[in-house]
């Protein structure tokens, strides 16, 4: 039998270095080699009769013509699809805590100088259906990641690894998938058939994969009691502090190996079940000698549920803004006919002060608007509901209620209060949302199910219209900084080769202005490391010494009767390449033909000597042409060393972006500091990372917005709102002079209901030390 070249050995890779994989994450290697192989099977089994059923029913020629090329080209190259995937994988085993996932936006995110480019429509739909998919798997499988990541993590102790990194990550897998297609030479409609392909089949099966990868690791015998991931760790992304108030563990916690039984992995409360919550709020019972009733009635849990409900329909009636903590809420609903207070049973209290808690930080967040915090608060009662009839609330992270609380929280965190008269589609819709459990809930969990999917459909909407917009706004930034980069070279170059010699003022203006327009296009076009470039650069040199040739010998006249028909020529030419207005080139021809009538006359009547032509004494100056030929680049003096430009310099301040729906907003730009900044804020600054939320101080006006791009190019933080629209943009240090004097402040897009209750553990274990 032939041997099957779709079989890719990853036991024989081994990592670069004398660094070796842990035997277990060898086994895991080759395990989810394997079971990737099967997955990527299917999809080119798919991928091919979808592409037929597309063919079958084209609507033209031309597009029938693009889909059968795309089914024979994923045939043609399925095997070396399949091989560059599994390697990409391996390669982030075998690198691991080194690797770094090429997403498709990482270029938007770091951009370099040297490779800064506009990004093209085709490229443009590619970058969106990727990132995507990796949002898409992250808020799928997020338990199954994180319980994954940890458990790699463990076995590496000594590497700092990243969730991108982990070698399972979606950023990973995704990776892998967009270097398998970056080759694929088909239509671009094609090829987002195929990517929507992988999207649906990824989202679909990597649930089972991941748990298999877990499985393979529990059996390997790496933290196999670990049933849950631990939130906290990793909850805060870099540059970012806890906020919130929240006096949690930091998220960067790295799991203990040797953690006792009763501490959680990688966080303080990340295996806190009910009965340890309720231990925790009821350890000073025994010291105080319990609880007594004080002569209270009790009330039971259905009765108590019946008055809740009936609670929870008057909570409609509230006015916008209003919200009412829940232990004033239930001060009716715990007292009898005749005004005697009614207690709980513990259980149901220990629930009560739980969900308590857990509002009374959500409402004093300072992450949230208060309009989204009085929307999210009219939820508390059928969240207590909730937690009343289900006690793993609390510690079920994957719990649709939790998940549907920190979905909104999540979207509102850059929202602001539109103008009177404008739309608002996300508070009409998390109003839609809050309105619907408070009509029409009562003990059906299903319908938080509901209206989560509902929800984070409409979020995935607005996500790719906000990515769309956004990313038009990176590439005119980038397209800015491109022509300021190149307008920064050129008039760099003709500054370089002119300080020293004397131009007339009519070829100084062609130099500053055509010839230097010629430049920028050279410059944007070819690049600055280009031949074009450097023949630009050699015709700038010919040009400046035909006016002013330095030094003068005997054979200057002779050089330039050689040397200037072919300046003119390559410059005549050079400006009708740039569309240069052809009479403005004639006039300029002809000054420079004057400039040089100018320069024969005074090499006739001055020595040979060094000196500006104008400063030669009167006198004869015998000239012969030599006998020997010289060729073309003889002429001129010699090249002096190619100036070096690499200072970033802050370009003028942009105008308005216009947006989707008219927005736009005031851009102030800081391009500088006087004083010096601490090096920890210039670090905090460095750390900032694209979709990072902070919110800015202007003339005492808090302004909410997220990081967009960073053009390295021109040292710039673009920063945008939650619409699309550019509200500022900074330079490194005065984007560090502001975090550091309080004008701008980091915001915590982590999950809320995780953050709260990793807050309220943490002060209820600190009250016990207390």
């Amino acid at each position: 039998m032939a041997h099957d070249n779709k079989v890719v050995s990853f036991s024989g890779q081994k990592p670069p270095g004398r660094f070796s994989l842990p035997a277990a994450l060898v086994h895991l290697r080759d395990a989810s080699g394997q079971s990737l192989k099967s997955v990527l099977a299917r999809f080119f089994d798919r991928a091919d009769d979808a592409l037929f059923e597309l063919a079958d029913r084209a609507g033209t020629n031309l597009d029938q013509t693009a889909y059968f090329d795309a089914m024979r080209e994923l045939r043609l190259r399925r095997k070396a699809m399949v091989v560059s995937m599994l390697q990409y994988v391996s390669q982030a085993f075998n690198e691991i805590g080194k690797f770094l996932p090429q997403q498709a936006t990482g270029s938007l995110e770091d951009i370099d100088q040297d490779s800064l480019s506009l990004v093209d429509h085709s490229q443009l739909e590619q970058q969106v259906a990727i990132d995507n998919l990796i949002n898409k798997l992250r808020n799928r499988y997020p338990e199954q990641i994180r319980l994954l990541t940890v458990r790699v993590g463990h076995l590496v102790p000594g590497i700092n690894l990243k969730d991108a990194q982990m070698p399972l990550s979606p950023e990973v897998i995704c990776g892998g998938v967009a270097e398998a297609c970056a080759d694929l030479d088909i239509d671009i409609r094609a090829k987002l058939v195929v990517l929507k392909l992988f999207d649906r089949l990824l989202a679909d099966t990597l649930g089972d994969f991941y748990q298999e990868a877990n499985r393979t690791l529990i059996n390997e015998g790496v933290l196999p009691e670990m049933k849950r991931p631990p939130v906290g760790r990793g909850s805060t992304r870099p540059g970012q502090r806890p906020a919130g108030g929240g006096t949690g563990a930091p998220s960067g916690a790295d799991v203990s190996p040797g953690a006792p039984a009763g501490e959680s992995y990688g966080g303080p409360w990340s295996r806190a079940t009910f009965s340890e919550l309720s231990a925790l709020l009821h350890q000073g019972d025994a010291a105080s000698g319990g609880r007594g009733h004080g002569g209270e009635g009790c009330i039971d849990t259905d009765r108590l549920m019946a008055r809740l409900t009936e609670a929870q329909s008057n909570s409609r009636q509230w006015g916008d803004g209003v919200v009412m903590p829940l232990n004033e809420q239930l001060q009716p609903i715990l007292r009898a006919g005749d005004g005697q207070s009614l207690k709980p049973g513990q259980v149901d209290g220990d629930v009560i002060n739980l969900v308590s808690m857990l509002f009374d930080f959500i409402l004093e967040d300072r992450q949230l608007h208060p309009v989204m915090k009085a929307l999210i608060g009219r939820l508390q009662i059928p969240v207590l509901k909730v937690a009343l009839s289900d006690k793993n609330f609390f510690n079920r992270g994957g719990h649709p209620v939790r998940k549907l609380l920190n979905e909104m929280a999540l979207s509102a965190i850059g929202w602001a209060e539109k103008k009177t008269g404008q739309r608002d589609p996300l508070r009409e819709k998390i109003e839609a949302v809050v309105d619907r459990v408070l009509n029409e809930f009562t003990d059906n969990v299903a319908l938080f199910e509901e209206l989560l999917k509902d929800f984070s459909y409409f979020m995935d909407l607005d996500r790719r219209r906000r990515e769309l917009v956004e990313q038009r706004l990176r590439d005119a930034e980038e397209g800015r900084a491109r022509q300021e980069r190149a307008s920064e070279a050129a008039e760099g170059l003709v500054q370089e080769l002119t300080e020293k010699h004397a131009i007339p003022e009519p070829v100084t203006g062609l130099l500053n202005e055509a010839w230097v327009r010629y430049l920028q296009w050279v410059a944007l076009r070819e690049g600055e490391g280009s031949d074009r470039w450097r023949h630009a650069r050699k015709l700038t040199e010919q040009l400046v010494w035909s006016v002013d040739p330095r030094p003068v010998s005997d054979s200057t006249r002779s050089e330039l009767l050689r040397a200037i028909p072919a300046i003119v020529d390559d410059l005549r030419k050079a400006l009708q390449e740039i569309s240069w207005d052809p009479f403005a080139t004639d006039a300029a021809i002809r000054d420079l033909e004057l400039a040089h009538v100018d320069v024969f006359q005074k090499l006739v009547t001055a020595p040979s000597r060094e000196g500006p032509p104008s400063e030669l004494p009167a006198g004869n100056l015998v000239q012969s042409e030599p006998e020997r030929p010289e060729d073309y680049a003889s002429a001129g003096p010699e090249s002096p060393e190619e100036s070096r430009d690499d200072e970033p310099v802050a370009g003028p301040a942009a105008s308005s972006v216009e947006v989707a729906g008219g927005e736009a907003a005031e851009q102030p730009e800081r391009t500088g500091v006087t004083g010096s900044v601490s090096p920890q804020w210039q670090e905090t600054a460095d750390g900032l990372r694209v979709g990072s939320w902070i919110e800015l101080i202007r003339d005492e006006t808090r302004v909410r917005c997220k990081l967009a791009a960073f053009i390295k190019a021109t040292g710039k933080y673009i920063f945008v709102n939650r619409s699309g629209a550019k509200v500022a943009e900074y330079q490194r240090q005065a984007l560090a002079a502001d975090m550091e004097a309080g004008r701008i402040t980091m915001l915590d897009d982590g999950l809320i209901f995780d953050r709260a209750l990793e807050s309220i553990i943490d002060n209820l274990r600190n009250s016990r030390r207390d």
